[in-house]
């Protein structure tokens, strides 16, 4: 997702260094073969109308057809945010080739994102720390666009879904939905049931949960990450790091002032905000690799050493991937509206996270007034689901699907061993994703994902500790070839 300011990136960043179509050339039919950054093989792609007056929009639909097309129904992948673009996913192709040989998989920019109409605001990449200078930048975006602001929502998502399901003729569709877009293909499941085969839901936000509320998920997120490192012999030589962020968070407005500019290494010109430090936290807890180098980065933040902190901020940066007009519109009517003052206080009591990423949103929302919208409760439903669940998820955590699920019969889970936020690119999930679209109904044999493991923690400014016994055995042939 694309932020005038690193609050934005640090509070909604699902995937990472992605970028998208780079060519284009037309074929027959109303296709064309198109290509995207991260899959090397032509996909076809078109454009489907939907909507009307000032909200009208064409749809980009790109669809990797199957190699060895034998009648299944097609895999529709739905991007996060909400405000994210399905044509980033793109990374993801190459994990579920083994689908793709006998099942298209199709990605939908939904209506605001990406190719279909990016309302991204004009927000770039630029590194602006003033929160209220942001709010202002939200506040002229939406009475220049106020119309097609109010005019996305999660219902109009899902509709617009069922027309590119139509206009494709596919009879029935399986869907993957990652982070929000669990939201959406939980939606299309309550209005569409007759459209959808099977659902698998990575990083899933049940429709009644309230995901903004993220403070106390982050912070189990950071005492999961303080444990493994305790019980490894390198990460544990940097002692109680936690503890210093703490002290670092509690001191930081003395401190606010000599941050090094990630891109640069100078000190920034402008004071970094606390709030700043505690969303880079938390959203570095989204990914192990980057969650590995917290306890590094920590400890020498302490030291007075900052650019490993501001290493992570390079890392974490924006990749356009987000239109944060979209994500307003509907953060602002369907999520913002239904939390109260005492649920908020209850979420943040005690957390490292406090309001620093909830206040982003409650901000922007007061310039951005779009009418509230409610869900129904959800009706019982017998499709089979596949949940993909991280550990250490700092945002949707594992235990939302026992709490909120229970409305469906036919669930299965995994759980990640010290995954965070979206898995399905990890160890052998490809291989379950496609064992249960080949048998959804079936018993699924898990015990695969005891082999997925943290990668090896930061040992220093050049990575992981190198094991002695291997560096001896390279040094040694090294000295044989000599």
């Amino acid at each position: 997702m694309v932020w005038i300011q690193r609050f934005a990136i640090f509070a909604i960043s699902l995937f990472i260094g992605l970028s998208p179509a780079v060519a284009e050339e037309r074929e027959e039919n109303n296709f064309e073969s198109c290509y995207l950054d991260g899959w090397s093989h032509a996909l076809h792609c078109t454009k489907i109308p939907v909507g009307g007056g000032e909200a009208a929009v064409d749809l980009a639909v790109m669809i990797a057809p199957a190699v060895n097309d034998i009648g299944l129904e097609p895999l529709y992948l739905l991007a996060g945010g909400p405000g994210q673009a399905a044509s980033y996913l793109t990374p993801i192709l190459n994990a579920l080739y083994k689908v793709n040989q006998s099942r298209a998989i199709v990605l939908v920019d939904r209506r605001g994102s990406g190719y279909s109409a990016a309302f991204d605001c004009g927000i770039d990449g630029e590194v602006h720390m003033d929160l209220e200078a942001v709010t202002d930048q939200f506040s002229t975006c939406y009475l220049e666009n106020s119309s097609f602001a109010k005019a996305l929502h999660s219902r109009q998502a899902v509709d617009d879904l069922e027309e590119v399901r139509l206009q494709l003729r596919h009879k029935k569709i399986a869907l993957w939905g990652g982070s929000w877009g669990t939201r959406t293909a939980l939606l299309y499941q309550q209005w569409y049931p007759e459209s959808l085969s099977v659902l698998i839901l990575d990083a899933v936000a049940p429709i009644d949960s309230k995901v903004f509320l993220t403070a106390q998920a982050a912070e189990k997120a950071l005492l999961k990450l303080e444990k493994d490192c305790s019980q490894d012999p390198v990460c544990s030589e940097f002692g109680d790091w936690r503890s210093d962020l703490d002290s670092l968070l509690r001191d930081w407005d003395g401190r606010a002032s000599n941050f090094p500019d990630p891109h640069s290494g100078r000190t920034m010109e402008t004071s970094v905000p606390r709030s700043f430090i505690q969303n880079l936290i938390r959203t570095a807890l989204y990914a192990p690799e980057t969650a590995a180098q917290l306890p590094y980065a920590i400890n020498q933040a302490e030291e007075g050493n900052y650019l490993p902190l501001s290493g992570l901020v390079g890392l974490l940066s924006d990749d356009g991937s987000m239109s944060m007009g979209l994500t307003l519109s509907v953060a602002c009517a369907e999520e913002l509206n239904r939390t109260t003052e005492e649920e908020l206080a209850a979420d943040i009591r005690d957390s490292f996270l406090g309001d620093a990423f909830f206040e982003i949103f409650a901000e922007g929302c007061k310039v951005w007034p779009v009418s509230p919208i409610t869900y129904e409760v959800p009706e019982e439903r017998n499709h089979p689901v596949l949940i993909i669940s991280g550990e250490a998820d700092p945002i949707t955590p594992h235990y939302y699907a026992e709490q909120s699920l229970g409305y469906l019969s036919e669930l299965k889970q995994v759980v990640v061993p010290g995954g965070g936020h979206i898995n399905s690119m990890r160890g052998c999930i490809p291989k379950l994703i496609d064992d249960f679209l080949k048998s959804p109904l079936a018993s699924l044999d898990s015990d695969c994902i005891a082999d997925i493991q943290r990668p090896p923690f930061m040992a220093g400014a050049f990575g992981p500790e190198i094991d002695k016994a291997v560096s001896s055995e390279l040094l040694s042939s090294q000295g044989d070839n000599k």
